[in-house]
């Protein structure tokens, strides 16, 4: 049954596709389309996102105190050592502020924090009041920088700049003004882990498999970072990016800058965290790496495939949708709810290039609903109409799940539980056969068959 289209925003038309009825040709990276009431953040929210989990860094949100509290610890991010990225620090500008400015407001903020925190660097958020009223700062962050001593670097996260997407190239831009701020000569065997935020400890999980197959990772971005590692970066060999759209714009200035290669992976699912470790060894094209990758491989694929046959018994010919904030996560679930016997119906993201999608779409059955830039009006009428039996999202989607009845995983970076690599792999498997088996979705009416 083709899919019906006509509840929708006509100007949203091209941005949903049923894969086997239409022709594709996604348009997206658009702005949201105004009343569609977007699942999207906006730009500061990108920027904190990326840049909360340096832990050693001070924080500073130039704007009203609701800014700093919405995004304050969004991440589940885990840090090994210091705990200073956890503290939330704000300007609170009020109606004096707008009235006459900010910027002393700033400076004292600055001065107060570098003093009683002793950072190794300082994060500026501009919002939307500090760059509406005009507030020069730039020359306080230099000035700051200047009588301190201590790197503070303004991050261009104006909330109406665009979408969050905006905010990811505002964060990248930002990390470059510490990227190579060290010399060094470069680390043989080496890479840098570029978007994986060590949500729920999942960067260390990452950096053991390197570890073990004899790799260096020189630093993590931005995963239980570090400023002096981030100084360091420009030093490795390889920048392996999991999560394209937060992190292929500083993937490709280090390139430019520094002729440091980069190649796209995920760490989410069997298939992709094989590809993953084997794409790495194969760039490094050294025999004792490449023995080691095949011997890590193929024993965790051994210890894990036994319990994730029992709960494809379990879960085989349920129904899934899926609306995450990057693609390549997306396609990788996509794969990985294969292997339990899922179908995925409905696949849609808030931040997938051209080049995503048709990845997405081939990777995705005849029938699937593949959707950019969704609103919880029409996520719930694909829910619905697909009968979906497990929806895979964030904290915003949650609500949607529970109102209609859905059992709910979930794959944001507010969670808890790691999900990234093999053993990620059973307890992300695991999570969906409890929630999708649960007995209490036989009291929902409109699912009983």
């Amino acid at each position: 049954m083709a899919l019906e289209k006509m509840d929708f925003i006509t100007e949203r038309d091209k941005q949903i596709f049923e894969k086997g009825t239409d022709s594709f040709e996604m348009k997206c990276e658009r702005v949201s389309t105004a009343g569609s009431v977007s699942q999207r953040a906006c730009s500061f929210c990108g920027s904190r996102v990326v840049l909360y989990p340096v832990a050693d860094a001070i924080h500073l949100v130039h704007g009203g105190i609701g800014c700093a509290a919405y995004t304050w610890d969004i991440r589940g991010s885990l840090s090994s050592g210091p705990q200073l990225h956890r503290s939330s620090f704000c300007t609170d500008l009020r109606e004096k502020e707008v009235i006459y400015g900010g910027e002393t407001k700033l400076r004292e903020a600055l001065y107060h924090l570098i003093d009683l925190h002793k950072p190794s660097a300082a994060f500026v958020y501009i919002t939307c009041i500090a760059g509406i009223i005009g507030d020069d700062v730039n020359r306080i962050c230099k000035e700051v920088q200047n009588k301190t001593g201590v790197s503070v670097i303004p991050v261009q996260s104006e909330g109406f700049k665009g979408t969050k997407k905006d905010g990811y190239r505002a964060a990248c831009e930002s990390l470059m003004k510490l990227i190579g701020t060290v010399e060094g000569p470069a680390i043989p065997m080496s890479i840098n882990i570029l978007g994986d935020f060590n949500i729920a400890g999942e960067t260390w999980v990452i950096k053991k498999y390197f570890e073990q197959m004899g790799i260096n990772v020189v630093s993590t971005l931005t995963g239980d970072a570090r400023v002096g590692q981030i100084r360091n970066a420009h030093r490795a060999k390889l920048n392996i990016v999991q999560c394209s759209g937060s992190m292929k714009h500083l993937a490709k200035m280090m390139m430019e800058k520094y002729d440091i290669p980069f190649i796209n992976v995920s760490f989410f699912g069997i298939e992709d965290t094989a590809k993953a470790l084997y794409d790495t060894s194969d760039f490094f094209n050294d025999e004792k790496v490449r023995n080691n990758t095949k011997m890590l491989v193929s024993t965790e694929i051994a210890l894990i495939m036994p319990l994730l046959n029992e709960i494809r018994k379990a879960c085989d010919g349920k129904k899934a949708g899926l609306y995450v904030g990057g693609a390549f996560k997306a396609i990788s679930l996509v794969k990985a709810l294969r292997h339990i016997g899922i179908k995925t119906v409905l696949a849609g993201t808030q931040t997938g290039s051209k080049e995503d999608y048709e990845i997405l779409k081939t990777v995705c059955e005849n029938g699937t609903v593949i959707v950019d830039d969704s609103n919880p009006v029409e996520l719930s009428n694909f829910l619905i109409e697909k009968q979906v039996d497990l929806f895979i999202g964030g904290v915003k989607e949650r609500p949607l799940a529970y109102k209609l009845g859905i059992g709910f995983c979930d794959h944001n970076h507010e969670r808890k539980i790691c999900l990234a690599g093999f053993r990620g792999m059973v307890n992300f498997a695991r999570e969906v056969n409890a929630s999708v088996n649960s007995p209490v979705w036989k009291f929902v009416k409109w699912r009983r068959h």
